[in-house]
C-alpha cells in the first residue's frame, strides 16, 4: 500500500491512549477470575460521543482532507456509528459531510440520526437496499457533488479500507504496551477494519472477532484487509490464517436483538455499569461469554474486551429500548 507520510496525512481527531480498565466483577459473572477481563475504552475517543470508528476516519478523513476533498460522503445503516462520526469528523476538519444511509425516514428518527443532524450532515435515504445497490447511491450522490463543483471524497462503509484498518493496527500496539501479557482480545466485527488491524498487530491467534452480521463474508472481508496492510513478508502473509470467528450471535440478522445479546447488556450494565449496544458490543460481549462456556477463553489468561462504542445506537433500537425499560422497578 501506499507510504504516506503519517503527519501529513493522519487528522488528530482523538483522545490517546484509551483507557484499559479491569472489570472484576463482569469477569466473575461469565466465569473467569476477577483479574482475568479488562476493558480496553474506545467508546471514550473522544470526538463525537466516542467509539472505535474515529481511529478510522483519523486516516481516511485525514488523507481525503490533504488531497483538498471538501466534502465526506459515506453509506451506513440508519443507526450506523460510522455515519455519526464521519459526520463529526467533517464538523472538527471544517467539511461538509453526507450520509447515504439504508433505510427510509421514520416519525421517530432517534439515535445516532438526531446527532447526524446535530452535526450538520445532509443524509439522503437509500431505500432498502442490497449491499451493492448502496455503493451505487453512494457513487451516484458524489458525481451529483463533483457536477456542482464540490470536491467529494468517499469514505467506505464501516470507514473499513486498508487505509483505515491502520487505525487499529495502531491501537493493537497500544494495548500491547498497556497489557504485554495479552492472551485475547475480543472484538465486534462489522466492516471488518477494526478486527483486521489488530490481527496485524497483535497476530490472529490472540483475536477474537464475533460476527455482527453487517458484511456477507467475514472471514473473506478481513482477511483481504490484513493481506492490504502486510508488506509481503512470509510473516505478513499468513497474519490471516487461521481467524478466530464466532459466527453464533448474528440470530436472525444484524438489526435483530437476541437473548443472549440482552442478557450480556444487562451483565456489564449491572457488574461494571458499562453500556453496550445491541448490534455491536452486546454481541461481543455475548461471543465472550459463549466463548469462556465453550473452553476457548479460559480462565487464568489476560482477556481484553474491546469497548468500541455505540452508545446512541442503543437509543434508535426499538426492541432493545422496550426490553430495558421493562426492567426498571417501580419504586412507588
Amino acid at each position: 500500500m501506499p507510504e504516506e507520510q503519517p503527519e501529513t496525512v493522519r487528522a488528530r481527531l482523538m483522545s490517546r491512549p484509551t483507557p484499559l480498565e479491569a472489570a472484576p466483577r463482569l469477569a466473575r459473572a461469565i466465569g473467569l477470575a476477577p483479574d482475568d477481563l479488562w476493558i480496553k475504552r474506545d467508546d471514550l475517543t473522544g470526538l463525537g460521543g466516542g467509539g472505535n470508528k474515529v481511529r478510522k476516519l483519523e486516516w481516511t478523513a485525514g488523507a481525503a482532507r490533504a488531497e483538498g476533498a471538501t466534502t465526506l460522503v459515506t453509506s451506513g445503516a440508519a443507526q450506523s456509528n460510522h455515519a455519526r462520526l464521519t459526520a463529526a469528523a467533517g464538523a472538527r476538519l471544517g467539511m461538509d459531510v453526507v450520509l447515504v444511509l439504508a433505510g427510509a425516514p421514520s416519525a421517530g428518527m432517534t439515535g445516532n440520526i438526531v446527532l447526524d443532524g446535530l452535526f450538520g450532515a445532509r443524509v439522503v435515504w437509500a431505500g432498502e437496499v442490497s449491499e451493492a445497490e448502496l455503493a451505487a447511491a453512494v457513487a451516484s450522490v458524489a458525481e451529483d457533488l463533483r457536477t456542482k463543483g464540490a470536491r467529494p471524497a468517499v469514505i467506505p462503509f464501516g470507514g473499513s479500507s486498508v487505509l483505515g484498518a491502520r487505525g487499529y493496527a495502531e491501537a493493537g500496539r497500544e494495548l500491547l504496551e498497556q497489557a504485554p501479557d495479552l492472551s485475547t482480545v475480543v472484538v465486534a466485527l462489522g466492516s471488518g477494519g477494526t478486527m483486521a488491524g489488530l490481527v496485524h498487530a497483535l497476530g490472529a491467534e490472540r483475536v477474537l472477532g464475533v460476527h455482527c452480521g453487517a458484511v456477507a463474508d467475514p472471514e473473506q472481508t478481513v482477511s483481504a484487509l490484513v493481506g492490504g496492510l502486510s508488506d509481503g513478508g512470509t510473516a505478513d502473509r499468513r497474519a490471516a490464517d487461521g481467524l478466530r470467528l464466532r459466527l453464533d450471535q448474528v440470530g436472525a440478522g444484524y438489526s435483530a436483538l437476541t437473548d443472549p445479546v440482552m442478557a450480556a447488556m444487562t451483565t456489564a450494565a449491572r457488574t461494571e455499569g458499562i453500556v453496550l449496544d445491541p448490534v455491536y458490543t452486546g454481541r461481543a460481549l455475548a461471543g465472550l461469554i459463549a466463548a469462556v462456556h465453550d473452553g476457548h477463553v479460559r480462565p487464568g489468561q489476560r482477556t481484553v474486551f474491546l469497548h468500541t462504542g455505540g452508545l446512541p445506537g442503543l437509543f434508535g433500537h426499538p426492541e432493545a429500548l422496550r426490553r430495558a425499560r421493562s426492567a426498571v422497578t417501580d419504586t412507588g
